[in-house]
């Protein structure tokens, strides 16, 4: 079965932060995400007299708009945020959990013109990487190597 790329629309906030430690910056990334966000990152940018900062970029339903505004502003020193509008594509995705040798795992799987792609999700390689104390770039291969074993074979 085929799957084409579906759109949709998105708000993008963005602004440059250039007074924060590394640790602020990851507590409101992680609390942009729990909050909502589809997407959080920082790019490093170098701003008026020579200071050197990060570009805030958050992209977001416009419904989280709001909520996700206010951590910015309540948890950064920033004075102004930037929206932008944009449609984007996205492939449909499914989640699909299948027993691995390590334990169960769950995979995002896409299908590209008929190819099924699968990619292992990041909590649950972390789970079984700090279960079975190995490194997570061995459990996303081991992970991978499993699923397509799994579907070749059902």
């Amino acid at each position: 079965m085929k799957q084409h790329p579906g759109t949709d629309q998105v708000c993008k906030l963005e602004t440059n932060i250039d007074d924060s430690t590394g640790e602020v910056l990851g507590h409101v990334m992680e609390l942009l995400m729990n909050h909502g966000a589809k997407d959080v990152h920082y790019i490093p940018v170098m701003m008026k007299k020579n200071r050197p900062a990060y570009l805030l970029n958050v992209l977001c339903d416009e419904e989280k708009r709001k909520e996700l505004e206010n951590i910015i502003f309540k948890e950064t020193t920033t004075i102004g945020i930037r929206r932008t509008y944009m449609e984007r594509t996205v492939l449909q995705r499914t989640f699909e959990t299948i027993s691995t040798p390590l334990g169960d795992a769950v995979f995002k799987v896409v299908n590209i013109d008929g190819e099924k792609r699968a990619y292992p999700e990041y909590e649950s390689a972390k789970l079984l990487s700090e279960k079975h104390n190995l490194s997570i770039i061995d459990v996303y291969q081991l992970l991978e190597r499993s699923y397509y074993e799994f579907i070749n074979h059902h």
